[in-house]
């Protein structure tokens, strides 16, 4: 019987464990490196506005984009959400020119003290990012 009562809390704790050190899911982008990013009045969803009113290729504007994109966190469950503010295109450098893709993902740009938040084109599934993020974001998009 002490065994069965080991046993069975050992793998009580597992599951525990487990459940408590699962990560939250984030967006990713290619391991490649950042070129440009370029920021549009969205459209709608599904379809990525090719009329640019801000485009950024300092290094310290693509980190802040990519630090936001990556560290955004993938929301559980259906979220009901409004067409976007703004199309977001992640472009890449690399050694043969024209054969990466270009990102294109959505995002609704928090107010002060609140979260964005990002969905990859044609996807339904809804990232949010930190409420720092969202202040460095709302710097460069003016």
């Amino acid at each position: 019987m002490r065994t069965v009562i080991l046993v069975v809390s050992f793998v009580g704790m597992l599951i525990l464990v487990g459940c408590l050190s699962r990560t939250a899911e984030t967006m990713v982008l290619l391991d490649e490196k950042v070129s440009e990013v370029k920021i549009s009045k969205s459209n709608g969803f599904g379809g990525m506005n090719e009329d640019i009113m801000q485009s950024y290729t300092d290094a310290e504007s693509i980190k802040t984009f990519k630090n936001a994109i990556t560290t955004a966190q993938k929301q559980i469950g259906h979220v009901d959400v409004s067409d976007p503010e703004y199309d977001v295109m992640v472009e890449y450098t690399s050694a043969e020119e024209g054969q990466l893709p270009t990102h294109g993902i959505h995002l609704w740009l928090g107010k002060k003290n609140e979260k964005s938040m990002f969905m990859y084109i044609d996807d339904d599934e809804v990232y949010l990012t930190s409420v720092k993020n969202t202040q460095k974001l709302r710097l460069l998009i003016q």
